[in-house]
């Protein structure tokens, strides 16, 4: 773990091919913004102590975790191109580039994670291990989508398992996302808990080449499969994909589409009863 500075400014904008494009993950930014906002509406107030944006990105949250509580924050993300954007907010005290997987604090006032838990396994250790870091009082907020049984994200893995089945095996696939049910028997030791799921309805806009909801899945969910794939290779991945989501989500008129996309919500104060 390390602090994140200028001196890496040359690499961040020689972006590596690995890392998040903040550019493409922007275009939707109104989108993945709602849920953050409907996450910090039942965040209660805090006691004395940092505020930590967990999983930073560009610093999307940046500004409205200072307007509502104005107490130190520090920004944690891996992403080199990601950590550039968040300075240019002038939001932060500091930001730490490190593998949100064993990152720790002490005793931080609130640990805010936007869309960035769902990338790592294990959530039963992982919820537990964070709530234990905070001060008594303390909140841990946090947001993940909740749709790896949507299409979109099915037929990700359908089409590069039919493509490149020497590279891509589903057969013991489980998502990352535990069910609320379950992360609420290992949570509900350590304070009082406030959870629930929201499915937001997208309206997404007609492309000139493409689906619209691949345009949405780029930057994101299909990151990881891109990643094994030359680029030859990947445009015929995303042909096939298109193809799959025009029947999966067929575009109206105006050739846009609706779009449902379910989101999981967990905020627990630390030591507070129920």
């Amino acid at each position: 773990m390390a602090a994140w500075n200028h001196s890496l400014r040359a690499k961040a904008l020689a972006q590596q091919d690995n890392d998040w494009n903040p550019g493409a993950y922007a275009v939707f930014r109104d989108f993945r913004l709602r849920p953050a906002y409907d996450l910090l509406a039942q965040v209660p107030s805090l006691p004395e102590g940092e505020i930590i944006d967990l999983g930073c990105g560009d610093g999307a949250v940046a500004a409205a975790l200072h307007a509502r509580f104005g107490q130190p924050l520090t920004g944690v993300d891996n992403s080199d191109s990601m950590l550039e954007k968040a300075v240019e907010t002038g939001r932060y005290k500091a930001l730490i580039k490190a593998d949100i997987a064993d990152w720790t604090a002490r005793q931080p006032a609130l640990i805010f994670s936007n869309a960035a838990l769902h990338w790592l396994p294990d959530h039963c250790a992982l919820f537990p291990r964070l709530a234990k870091m905070l001060c008594t009082g303390g909140v841990l907020a946090v947001q993940m989508p909740r749709q790896f049984e949507a299409p979109s994200h099915v037929l990700l893995r359908e089409t590069a398992a039919a493509l490149f089945p020497d590279r891509f095996d589903f057969g013991t696939y489980r998502p990352a996302v535990a069910p609320l049910q379950q992360l609420a028997g290992g949570l509900c030791q350590y304070g009082a808990l406030n959870m629930w799921e929201t499915s937001y309805y997208l309206r997404l806009k007609t492309r000139t080449e493409g689906h619209p909801v691949r345009h949405f899945t780029y930057s994101t969910a299909a990151r990881p499969f891109l990643a094994k794939m030359d680029a030859h290779e990947q445009s015929d991945f995303l042909a096939a994909y298109d193809d799959a989501l025009f029947i999966a989500y067929p575009p109206g008129a105006d050739g846009g589409c609706n779009f449902p996309f379910l989101r999981q919500f967990v905020v627990l104060v630390r030591g507070a009863s129920a």
